[in-house]
This record gives C-alpha cells, sequence and structure tokens, in this order.
C-alpha cells in the first residue's frame, strides 16, 4: 500500500496561502492590505541604508515611519492622494522612491487618466526640484539626465499601469452591465410574450364567457336564476378588467395556429352569440407559418372586436390569396343602438394587428359607417 509522504512545512504555507487568496484576496480590502504590506516588505530592505545615510532616525524609527507610510495605502481607494503626498515626502525626507511607485498606480487606477498624468507631472516637479537642492541625494548623480533616468521611468511606468487597470475596470464594468442590460432585456421580452399570448387567448375567453353569460342573464331574467346569471356576467367582467390592468401588451410570440385554426374561431363566435361566414381561399394553406399566424391573429382580433362592439350580427371573413398578396377582409354589422354596458377592452388589440402586419411588410385599414366595420389586411405572400 502506497502511502504519500507528509507535506513538509514549506508546502503547508504555500497551501495555506494559496487557499487565503482563493477565500479573500478577492475583496478590496484584503488587496488594499497586501499592497501595504508588499510596499512595506520591499521599504525593509532599505532599513540599514536609510539608518545609516539620515541621522534624523535610526533603524527602529525608521521602522515606525515606513509602516506610518505604508499604512496610506489602505486608503488608496478613497484617499489615494494621501498616499501620494506621503510619498513626495518619503522622497524629500528620506530619498525614498518605493512608496511612490504604489502612490502613482493608486491614483491612476482610482481617479482615471488625468489625475494620473497631473500626479505624475507633479512627481517629476517635485524630483527635479529637490535634485538642485546642495547635499541631495547622496551620493549625488552624476548629471540631471542620469537623475531622470531613474525616477522618470518609476512615475511613467506606475502612473500608465494604473490608467491601463482603470481602463480595464471601466470596461469590465461595461460588460457587466451589458449582460445584465441583455439578461433583463430577455426576461422583459419573455414576459411580454407571455403577457401576448394571455391577451390574444384569455382575453378572448373571457370577453366570450361575459357576452355569453350576458345573454343567458337575459333570456332567465324571469326566472329564478336570473341573478345567478347576472353574478357571472359581473365576475367575468371584473376578471377581464383585472387581466387588462395587469399585463402590459407588449411584444408578442410568432407560436400562433395558422389557417386551420379559423373554422375553430367561427365556431367558437357562432356559439357566443355571433355567427361567422367564412370564406377561405385553398391557396391560403399553402403559405408560410409566417403569414398564417398573422392572418390568424387578424381574424381572432376582429372577431372579438365585433364581439364585443357588435353581438349578434353576423360577420363575414374572407382570406383570399390574390396574385403576390394575400387579403384579409372582415366585416360586420352594426347594431342600431348602443350597448346597455361598455365592452371590456385595453385598446391595444387592434394596435398590435396592425404592428403585425406593418412589420411583415403589410397594409392594415379599418373602415366604418352608420351600418357597419370592416377591416381589410393585405399580406405579401410568402
Amino acid at each position: 500500500m502506497h502511502v504519500k509522504p507528509a507535506p513538509s512545512p514549506f508546502q503547508r504555507l504555500v497551501a495555506c496561502c494559496r487557499r487565503l487568496a482563493e477565500g479573500r484576496g478577492a475583496s478590496p480590502r484584503a488587496q488594499d492590505v497586501l499592497a501595504a504590506l508588499s510596499c512595506l516588505a520591499l521599504m525593509a530592505l532599505d532599513l540599514p541604508g536609510l539608518a545609516a545615510a539620515d541621522n534624523s532616525l535610526n533603524g527602529a524609527g525608521a521602522a515606525v515611519v515606513l509602516t506610518v507610510g505604508c499604512s496610506t495605502l489602505l486608503l488608496r481607494r478613497r484617499m489615494p492622494w494621501a498616499a501620494y503626498l506621503t510619498a513626495l515626502l518619503f522622497i524629500g525626507w528620506l530619498h525614498e522612491l518605493t512608496l511612490i511607485q504604489f502612490a502613482l498606480y493608486s491614483v491612476g487606477r482610482y481617479r482615471g487618466r488625468r489625475a494620473a498624468v497631473l500626479a505624475t507631472v507633479g512627481y517629476l516637479a517635485f524630483t527635479v526640484s529637490v535634485f538642485c537642492v546642495p547635499g541631495w541625494p547622496e551620493p549625488r548623480a552624476a548629471t540631471l539626465s542620469a537623475f531622470l533616468g531613474l525616477v522618470v521611468p518609476i512615475g511613467v511606468l506606475a502612473s500608465a499601469v494604473g490608467i491601463a487597470a482603470y481602463r480595464h475596470d471601466l470596461v469590465r464594468e461595461l460588460e457587466a452591465r451589458r449582460a445584465e442590460s441583455a439578461v433583463l432585456n430577455a426576461v422583459q421580452e419573455e414576459r411580454t410574450s407571455v403577457a401576448r399570448d394571455v391577451h390574444d387567448f384569455v382575453g378572448r375567453e373571457l370577453t366570450l364567457l361575459t357576452v355569453r353569460s350576458e345573454v343567458l342573464s337575459m333570456r332567465a331574467r324571469e326566472t329564478p336564476y336570473a341573478k345567478d346569471f347576472e353574478e357571472l356576467s359581473d365576475t367575468a367582467r371584473r376578471a377581464h378588467l383585472v387581466l387588462n390592468e395587469i399585463i402590459v401588451q407588449r411584444g408578442e410570440r410568432a407560436a400562433t395556429p395558422g389557417v386551420d385554426g379559423l373554422a375553430a374561431l367561427a365556431e367558437e363566435s357562432g356559439r357566443a352569440g355571433s355567427p361567422v361566414r367564412l370564406a377561405m381561399d385553398p391557396q391560403a394553406h399553402g403559405l408560410s407559418p409566417l403569414r398564417q399566424a398573422a392572418v390568424y391573429r387578424v381574424v381572432q382580433e376582429c372577431l372579438t372586436n365585433a364581439a364585443k362592439h357588435a353581438r349578434g350580427e353576423t360577420i363575414e371573413v374572407s382570406v383570399r390569396a390574390d396574385g403576390p398578396h394575400v387579403r384579409i377582409a372582415v366585416s360586420n354589422g352594426l347594431p342600431a343602438g348602443a350597448p346597455g354596458r361598455a365592452p371590456v377592452s385595453a385598446g391595444s388589440g387592434t394596435a398590435s394587428m396592425a404592428e403585425r402586419v406593418r412589420s411583415l411588410g403589410g397594409t392594415l385599414t379599418a373602415t366604418r359607417t352608420p351600418d357597419s366595420y370592416e377591416v381589410v389586411a393585405v399580406l405579401p405572400r410568402g
């Protein structure tokens, strides 16, 4: 039996650091702490030199000062200029260039390009002015160009990396917002598709239920069941009102019955008290599914409107494949008097029908006369 050797202390340390990075490394606070500790570790390498070159600080004092200076990086997201000003102080007092690299990166990362350029120019101007002070740095660089060859790349590189990270953050945020917007749009489209189907099918059934219950209520007016039929009619009307208030009627779904479903529509309308005479060209069965769905929706909406506004009147439905076009005509007579109660309507069915026809390159016209109402839709064949 093979037994794995026990991990060494170094391997356990590496594994512990990996778990820490995976668990907390992504948090902003952990990143700020890591940046401060990294800067302190780099500057700690120069502690012996600082103690030897600066009479004002001993080794312990330098360690405290550097720790306080690095702690400003904990505020680099909200106050990056605090670390920047502290870094300039370190340059003039301790001749230390480590903190300024982290500070310039922080300004570019969290304040953008303009602030990073301003901070870099200020850093270069400050270091040049300090270079001109007698006795700094020790040993003094031979020439100004040699000195700038050290400080310029440090500042420019740190700022450039910060600006690149700032732009990367902007792009990542934009992509996240786009993805969120795409998800919201997809959800909204699905909701409106369901709403459209509810309007087309459930709304129609509620309309027919309302009409039928009112007819039965009138027939049973002199019977003991009259009150029950009136309550049924009122309930159906209230349900239709609630449906129209809740559903936001936008968008629609193409999965709709074709011309084969027109006979069933006509039969339902007849049972509701509005007989239908359907005349359909056999060539209409050869239309594309998209065209057939449009024909079905146009006829369906017209029959629903006729049941609302002209109950009891005969409805003429004609579907003809006329050359390169398909012509749908739906007409019905209008009752002599206005109905006792206005029908429930959301007012968007006709607009939706016209929009569907126009989206397919067709036209829709509605003509009303004192005696009749006619809707004619013309679609290109396909």
